[in-house]
């Protein structure tokens, strides 16, 4: 017998930041705009999972990092998943283009 993980849905505490947040990063990941954020972390200096550091410098837009700030321990859990889960959805071509912002050293 074999089973799928499903993973848990989580009630989102304050639903109006958590929004802005994650259209952010869904904007940022979108096929249209994903090389170009890309170029944008490359010409930072940030890699591509340091959520923290992608925030604090307004690449994902300047009221992202207030929003995300208003949320709490739980909604801010879910929001990094979500970054990071989209960030592994990228094209492999992209992935391979951008190779230094997804290593891990």
């Amino acid at each position: 017998m074999s089973t799928l993980h499903e993973q848990a849905v989580l009630h989102v505490a304050d639903p109006e930041p958590f929004g802005v947040v994650k259209r952010a990063i869904e904007s940022s990941f979108s096929s249209g705009h994903v090389a170009t954020f890309l170029k944008t972390l490359d010409r930072s200096g940030v890699r591509v999972r340091d959520f923290q550091s992608v925030l604090v410098k307004g690449l994902l837009g300047k009221a992202t990092a207030a929003e995300y700030d208003r949320l709490g321990n739980s909604d801010q859990g879910q929001i990094r998943e979500f970054y990071l889960a989209s960030l592994e959805r990228v094209a492999p071509e992209l992935r391979r283009k951008f190779f230094r912002l997804y290593a891990y050293y």
